[in-house]
């Protein structure tokens, strides 16, 4: 359930905001920045475990993650969930609903968390004033495709312990991105939350991260992991330290 807080506590504009570089085109004007500030208005605070949308829900805008940890997740016939991915402060979720207007998968806070709502129409307007913002819309979903894409290779071609790797290495980037220490992180999703992602058992996952550890590869005490040698980390996924996850 979504919790009231006051106005002043989240009524931060884009213009101010320290995560503006990773969800806003960078080249705006003061004057363009304010339309996108008056845009961004509606801002939500969610607790660990509440929806911000669910499968089937209107789509009516998309969101930009202020702060927090976020999962989306499919619901199979069966009943067993698929986590589809793991959201961060700075990224924007909800692109999955453009086509279809309806939401096709659910939407959940890992910890409690803050985001920007962007009404999806009022945002396609304003975009096609802003070329500058149109481009970086354009930038966010091909980035989505090429993460998509990642994803496939990685439950396609990976061993587990290559998928746990990758798993890690791009968290660890994103993390870094944000400013953020890029080597010690704590872990927002659990072992099966991850397995589930991956497309490992949860004994597969527990096993795997034991077997990083015993190699020297990785630290891990509950939900703190520490990236102890990254170059074998990157040599184990076949990866360059410099290339995208």
């Amino acid at each position: 359930m979504q919790n009231s807080v006051s106005a002043l506590t989240l009524r931060i504009a884009c213009s101010s905001c320290n995560l503006r570089e990773l969800c806003l085109p960078v080249d705006l004007s003061n004057a363009e920045l304010e339309h996108l500030d008056a845009l961004t208005s509606i801002k939500r605070s969610y607790h660990r475990g509440d929806f911000l949308y669910r499968s089937g829900d209107k789509f009516t805008s998309l969101y930009a993650i202020r702060t927090g940890f976020f999962k989306t997740q499919v619901l199979h016939e069966d009943g067993r969930e698929q986590v589809t991915g793991f959201q961060m402060a700075g990224e924007i979720i909800g692109l999955d609903a453009i086509s279809s207007e309806i939401h096709a998968c659910d939407a959940i806070a890992l910890e409690d968390s803050e985001i920007c709502e962007l009404p999806f129409d009022q945002l396609e307007a304003l975009s096609r004033e802003l070329p500058a913002l149109q481009r970086h819309l354009h930038k966010i979903m091909s980035r989505e495709i090429v993460r998509d894409q990642g994803i496939m290779l990685l439950l396609g071609s990976m061993h587990a312990e290559e998928r746990l790797a990758a798993f890690l290495l791009n968290l660890s980037q994103r993390f870094a991105a944000r400013g953020y220490a890029a080597n010690a992180f704590e872990l927002r999703m659990t072992r099966q939350e991850i397995g589930s992602y991956l497309g490992l058992k949860l004994e597969t996952v527990s096993r795997t991260l034991s077997q990083l550890q015993s190699n020297g590869l990785i630290t891990v005490h509950n939900k703190s992991i520490e990236l102890s040698d990254v170059r074998r980390l990157f040599d184990l996924v076949g990866q360059h330290p410099a290339a995208p996850l």
